[in-house]
């Protein structure tokens, strides 16, 4: 199955809330090698200025990745998983995530390029809280090889 370049322009709405925890800051941290206290001791955290534990900027990939599936699990997408290769991750925070935020992401397919038979994906993710305030914008490209390839 190829992928179908009418992708390109679509939105994938938000999906269920991500509940921010103190636990999996701290062990999102640990498996990066994030030593900030603040991500590990909530009073250091405060004392920094944060409500409570303040998460890695790379956290944001969690609830980027949850919107990302959307895409792939579509069937209309024509995407295969086991030939993706994740090619490219951006992150722009509009301001920290911290333990207690509820977070939501909508998905736009930015691109679509073809690439002998198989092509090059690049999507955005709008992360907010399920308030409205926005915190972080991903940009990832994904390569869906071909069947030859």
């Amino acid at each position: 199955m190829s992928i179908n370049p009418a992708l390109q322009g679509r939105t994938y709405p938000a999906g269920e809330a991500y509940s921010v925890g103190r636990e999996k800051i701290r062990e999102f941290a640990a498996a990066v090698k994030a030593t900030n206290p603040a991500h590990f001791d909530v009073a250091k955290a405060q004392e920094l200025g944060y409500a409570d534990l303040v998460a890695p900027p790379t956290f944001a990939i969690i609830v980027a990745q949850r919107a990302d599936a959307l895409l792939v699990a579509d069937p209309g997408a024509g995407i295969d998983f086991s030939r993706v290769v994740h090619a490219d991750q951006r992150f722009t925070h509009h301001r920290p995530i911290v333990a207690g935020d509820e977070l939501v992401a909508e998905l736009h397919v930015d691109s679509v390029r073809a690439m002998g038979d198989g092509a090059l994906i690049t999507t955005r993710a709008e992360i907010s809280t399920t308030e409205g305030e926005h915190v972080a914008t991903t940009l990832s490209s994904i390569l869906v090889r071909g069947e030859g390839q």
